[in-house]
């Protein structure tokens, strides 16, 4: 058996510790067995002693998973200040929270949180009435005893009569949906399960779209899927006869479809993707009976969506032969590439467009932070919208006729606040600001650009108290994502305040693989130029140490899922960079992520390595799990995942830490907390949030040494 140590009892803690050290005393790792599972990959064997571990529903794999908590929380549970933090995490946490209204029907329906509810609870006034007017609608915080089941998504009927509306138990992607008479709140029909990575489109008010897979052989949280499928529901019907609209053949398998219908109900547009980039766009007239789908886009090469329609003129969005993306406009009786017409032109910034009250919004990152367009039909600029401040912004999306839409602003400092915007003249006011416990004045956010090991220049925000002192001693959290084409913009954390009011510094890198900077910018970030993610993580730490923001012995870093993978592959490259290692529901065992639920859609930026031997290699050369060197100090590790996570399944941190444990040459923990009850992190009660988050950050504080908060 592995040792590692621990913190003994807050006594003898407070009294026997000098400043900086870790009084400890020695704590026994779980006994994991391993096996003589081999894989072969072209010439090479590839041992997997872990493999037992990928069984979710085995006894075996729930006395490991018990064993691995009670060490995990016997370890937090010693540390003097973990109770405080949670303490404090609850009271700034608890404020109002509301989100922006919109308009069904007869009714205005906006979600609110008293504070510390697990979940939003669902409002809604007349609209001759004023909020002060509004009632309870759906309250989730009743759908389950603990919170943990959470709304995934609502969808009304053009005229608001009707409300479909899916659930998540305990933090699953599969989900079910239950249809309501929106006035009585009574229910309609059976509800339909099942249902997995989908929307919900009405039809008029006859029934609805929805996307999901057959369900799996085996285990529904681990087992693979791979045929996604559109299918329609009608009203008053059984699920089992609803009829398949597209996917579920063998010559052509598509991971990811969706369907939706235009908001003048005349056409319904299908999504299908192999992977989570490129896909194949169809359109269908529903006014026509029996009318066949028309390709726009009959490839997958590029991105391609329809944003808005007038009558049959379609306005798409694309990154075909524009990596920032552009919008274009056609006629849907010959939509293909060779008819489009230019409308709102590619810019050297990355756009991300929204429709409302008769206009479209073009959003831009401007090095990861936004700037706001408006133009009208015509494509004619009408202004651009003036923002709060520098942050990020979301929403000018709504209907046709709204007469006003709502936009939220943030940024690491400021509060997610909610503004009325007026269209016709450009003007904003205020409609929710939150009403926190914490001194936004006290701290400032900086952008710097810092170069990684190949000369690209990366931006990073670095966020503290004002007035630091830069001498290489500071708390510091370093996030990062690096994939999928996603970008981190700046965004207020309730959860990091905590961590900024002790001292702390949060810095997050935009890395390459994101999406800051377009289509060439993330795909410098995947398959075989992965390793320039991690070159750019480990620059900003660099960067961090050498501007003596802090040091190795205070620096910690962090992600999650696919910024799971990023810790994992940092940690074990670089292990005398940070001191302490946080990945959460990372992807971690790189040779057979694609072999559960839906992972084999990832390829477009890992690759596999059933691919060639090339890809292989350089697989295997970066997993987390195969990086693992025996005799190697590690830093403090804590690794987070939740049970029903189907989307980066356990294993991956179930396999990883065994690992990290057998292998540990130094004194710092490997410890792992295993949530239940939840999944990839959507629909997370409240309550296990501010829980995860005091035992993460306690955990950092004492494994940089620190005695007391």
């Amino acid at each position: 058996m592995k040792q590692i140590l621990m913190p003994v009892a807050a006594a003898c803690f407070l009294a026997s510790c000098s400043e900086g050290e870790k009084n400890q005393a020695t704590l026994t790792y779980p006994e994991t067995k391993q096996v003589d599972t081999v894989d072969a990959y072209f010439d090479t064997e590839v041992k997997d002693p872990y493999r037992w571990l990928e069984n979710d529903r085995s006894d075996e794999t729930g006395e490991w998973v018990k064993a691995q908590n009670e060490l995990t929380f016997g370890y937090l549970e010693s540390i003097p200040y973990r109770d405080s933090l949670k303490e404090r995490l609850s009271e700034v946490w608890n404020y109002e929270k509301i989100g922006a209204p919109f308009k069904r029907g007869e009714y205005t329906y906006f979600s609110k949180n008293d504070g510390l509810q697990n979940q939003y609870v669902y409002y809604r006034y007349k609209n001759d009435e004023s909020p002060e007017d509004a009632k309870v609608f759906l309250d989730p915080n009743t759908f389950s005893e603990d919170g943990t089941t959470s709304m995934a998504g609502m969808s009304f009927t053009e005229d608001g009569e009707l409300l479909a509306y899916s659930i998540s138990e305990g933090g699953s992607d599969w989900r079910k949906i239950i249809i309501l008479d929106a006035e009585t709140k009574a229910q309609k029909g059976d509800t339909i399960v099942d249902v997995k990575f989908s929307g919900i489109s009405w039809k008029g008010n006859e029934g609805f779209y929805y996307s999901s897979y057959d369900k799996p052989d085996g285990s529904e949280l681990s087992a693979k899927t791979d045929q996604h499928k559109l299918f329609y529901h009608k009203l008053g019907t059984s699920q089992d006869n609803d009829l398949l609209i597209y996917g579920g053949t063998e010559e052509e398998k598509h991971r990811y479809v969706s369907g939706g219908v235009t908001e003048d109900n005349r056409y319904l547009i299908v999504s299908a993707s192999k992977s989570t980039s490129g896909n194949r766009l169809m359109i269908k007239d529903l006014t026509q009976d029996n009318s066949e789908f028309v390709d726009v886009v009959d490839s997958y090469d590029n991105d391609v969506s329809i944003i808005e329609n007038e009558g049959s003129k379609l306005f798409i969005v694309t990154d075909m032969n524009a990596p920032n993306r552009k919008i274009v406009t056609v006629d849907a009786s010959a939509p293909q590439p060779e008819n489009w017409e230019g409308f709102i032109p590619e810019t050297e910034h990355v756009l991300s467009p929204s429709t409302g009250a008769g206009y479209f919004f073009a959003e831009y990152m401007v090095d990861a932070v936004s700037q706001v367009k408006q133009y009208d039909y015509e494509g004619n600029l009408v202004r651009e919208v003036e923002l709060p401040g520098v942050g990020s912004v979301g929403g000018f999306g709504g209907k046709k006729e709204a007469d006003a839409l709502y936009f939220s602003f943030t940024n690491y400092t400021t509060p997610g606040t909610i503004y009325k915007f007026n269209p016709e003249d450009g003007s904003a006011e205020v409609y929710q600001k939150p009403n926190i416990d914490f001194d936004t004045e006290a701290y400032e956010s900086k952008q710097i650009f810092y170069t990684s090991k190949d000369g690209t220049e990366i931006p990073m925000i670095i966020t503290h108290k004002k007035g630091i002192e830069l001498d290489g001693t500071n708390p510091t959290m370093l996030y990062g994502y690096g994939g999928f084409n996603i970008s981190l913009t700046p965004s207020f954390s309730t959860a990091n305040t905590v961590w900024l009011e002790n001292g702390g510094i949060y810095a997050v890198a935009n890395l390459r693989g994101g999406g800051e900077y377009g289509k060439e910018w993330h795909d410098a970030g995947i398959k075989m130029k992965k390793q320039n993610v991690f070159d750019d993580f480990i620059a900003a730490a660099e960067y961090l140490i050498d501007g003596k923001y802090t040091s190795s012995e205070k620096l910690a870093i962090r992600g999650g899922s696919n910024g799971g993978l990023l810790v994992g592959a940092t940690m074990t490259q670089r292990p005398d960079l940070m001191q302490v290692a946080l990945p959460a529901v990372g992807v971690l065992d790189m040779l057979r992520y694609h072999t559960f639920t839906s992972g084999a859609g990832w390829a477009y930026d890992y690759g596999t390595s059933e691919d060639n031997p090339e890809m292989f290699e350089y697989l295997k050369g970066y997993s987390p799990l195969h990086n693992v060197k025996e005799g190697t100090e590690y830093p403090a590790t804590l690794v987070t995942t939740g049970d029903h996570d189907d989307r980066v399944v356990p294993a991956h941190s179930f396999k990883f830490t065994a690992e990290l444990q057998s292998k540990q040459a130094g004194s710092d923990p490997t410890l792992i907390r295993i949530e239940t009850d939840a999944g990839h992190g959507a629909g997370k009660p409240t309550s296990k949030i501010i829980q995860e988050y005091a035992d993460i950050f306690a955990f950092t504080f004492y494994n940089m040494g620190y005695e007391e908060l």
